[in-house]
């Protein structure tokens, strides 16, 4: 039998149907924890422009090739799914029932079965049918008008908030609590109905409660953890690089502005109508020195300073390094599976699945010797 993982999941049984985005990465979050995930991919591909050899969030899983629109292509699925613990798609809504593998014949086969699905708008209202991306998604939320300055549009915090914050992170939250129920006495499966739109607005919960209770303005770059406070943010050093400080608290803030030496030159900071002097001072001092200077000059200490490092540098920065928040396999330096466990720890065992690769296995490992049939 192939390499297994360890984690806290081993022997959970996982089937994805391919897709893109968010499924794919909440399915490796579910391998990197230890269950086994077989990916059912499609002939010609899931429409990710990029070599499946390259394609991180498929590692830690198998895959086989099965055409879902040729006969015997959803039984084959279903054959799957009556062995399985949990099931992700990323269809539209109504996509799977018409394939034949919706929730209802899935059920069929395996009612304690955790259906769980990942859409952007959600399996109904009135958008559910329409294509998007996560920045359509968070955009309607309030949360990406919530990110940059004030004075320009709204910056673009990648696909990081919406796809996998608000998608895949609720999805397999969602998934984990109802396998926890179908796994209990009279539990049953059911439907886990993950919107990258419910997430999404469910992530700005404490910003919604600073606004009711008045400590938050329903606009960018003018409160405490959006870049309005000057002891909040980034700033630019000498060599073009930037420095992040968040010296919230009075005694990280004491400790800040004495390292960067404005201690007696700052105005008061919570004198607001000169946050704008507060922050020139400090913006026109951390000009004076590169980054690697000021990164020496805040080492060690409590002011909440960091570098602002690029995907290239974090590896080798020495916290991470030492405790191996990246780790290189099959000649690719990833992140490591997180979060962490004492006794059941989580790994990257196994580089990312190419489409078709695992079918013997698979069969063989999970009993279902119609995937090896030659017409399939």
């Amino acid at each position: 039998m192939a390499a297994m993982g360890n984690g806290p999941l081993a022997g959970v049984r996982v089937v994805e149907l391919a897709g893109i985005g968010p499924g794919p990465f909440a399915a490796m979050l579910l391998a990197d924890l230890g269950a086994d995930v077989v990916r059912v991919d499609r002939p010609g591909g899931a429409g990710l422009a990029i070599d499946p050899a390259y394609d991180l969030t498929n590692r830690n899983k198998r895959s086989v090739l099965i055409d879902l629109k040729a006969d015997g292509g959803p039984g084959q699925v279903l054959d799957l799914v009556e062995r399985a613990d949990v099931l992700i798609e990323g269809y539209r809504p109504g996509v799977a029932e018409r394939l034949g593998v919706g929730p209802g014949e899935c059920h069929a086969r395996n009612p304690r079965l955790v259906y769980g699905r990942m859409t952007g708008w959600g399996q109904e209202g009135p958008l559910a049918q329409r294509a998007g991306h996560d920045i359509a998604y968070i955009a309607v939320t309030g949360t990406l008008g919530m990110i940059g300055k004030p004075d320009e549009p709204p910056a673009v915090p990648a696909n990081l908030v919406g796809d996998y914050a608000g998608g895949s992170l609720y999805l397999v939250i969602g998934v984990l609590a109802a396998l926890q129920h179908a796994r209990t006495e009279g539990g049953s499966g059911q439907v886990v109905d993950a919107a990258i739109v419910d997430g999404a607005a469910h992530l700005a919960t404490m910003i919604h409660g600073m606004m009711a209770a008045g400590g938050w303005q329903d606009r960018r770059g003018a409160n405490l953890l959006d870049g309005g406070c000057p002891f909040y943010g980034n700033y630019e050093t000498a060599d073009g690089q930037y420095m992040a400080v968040g010296a919230l608290e009075q005694q990280f803030y004491n400790e800040f502005i004495e390292l960067l030496g404005i201690k007696h030159e700052a105005p008061a900071r919570k004198d607001f109508a000169r946050w704008g002097e507060l922050r020139a001072a400090v913006a026109a001092r951390f000009r004076t020195r590169t980054r690697a200077e000021w990164t020496a000059v805040f080492e060690g200490s409590d002011a909440c300073v960091a570098p602002v490092l690029s995907l290239r540098e974090a590896p080798a920065h020495p916290h991470l390094a030492a405790r191996g928040t990246f780790v290189d396999h099959g000649g690719l330096t990833q992140p490591a599976p997180a979060p962490r466990f004492s006794a059941t720890p989580g790994s990257v065992y196994r580089s990312p699945a190419q489409p078709g690769a695992d079918t013997d296995d698979v069969a063989r490992d999970w009993d279902v010797p119609g995937l090896t049939k030659e017409d399939c």
